[in-house]
């Protein structure tokens, strides 16, 4: 199966390192995750497709303005478990499509990508990340090159 067309909303499976991971040294993520990619957008002159990614995660929020809660619908739509989910937008990968951690989604062989978040879903989330930036609060945004 060929790679998906990388554009804002979609799931994939992405190899994501955290800030702190990536503070003591570790250039390698622990594990692979869903992650809403939320920018694709030529870059340089070569024109390379690069790819900002955010990761969902079962782990609940110390701070409930980093994120924003996956309903159980969208969470089922995407073929995820029961379990409480949450895109977070405090911490952000970034990497020239289609990059070196891009993983197959378990279970589908050949299959990079879970599917589209809901429209509605993905532009709120979409606002609530640029209003994070815009009021200068902090968002860690690693390099995955």
């Amino acid at each position: 199966m060929s790679l998906p067309d990388p554009v804002p909303g979609l799931v994939i499976r992405h190899a994501f390192l955290w800030s702190h991971e990536a503070a003591r040294g570790q250039s390698e993520a622990a594990k692979t995750r869903p992650c809403a990619i939320v920018v694709a957008a030529a870059q340089g002159e070569n024109g390379a497709l690069r790819v900002t990614v955010a990761p969902i995660t079962h782990s609940p929020p110390e701070d409930e303005t980093t994120c924003v809660e996956l309903p159980a619908e969208i969470a089922r739509e995407l073929g995820f478990d029961d379990d409480r989910q949450w895109l977070r937008f405090d911490e952000l990968n970034y990497f020239d499509w289609p990059g070196f951690d891009l993983s197959p989604v378990p279970g589908e062989s050949g299959r990079y990508d879970y599917s589209m978040l809901p429209r509605r879903f993905f532009e709120t989330a979409k606002a609530l990340i640029l209003a994070r930036i815009r009021a200068g609060k902090r968002t860690s945004i690693v390099n995955r090159n």
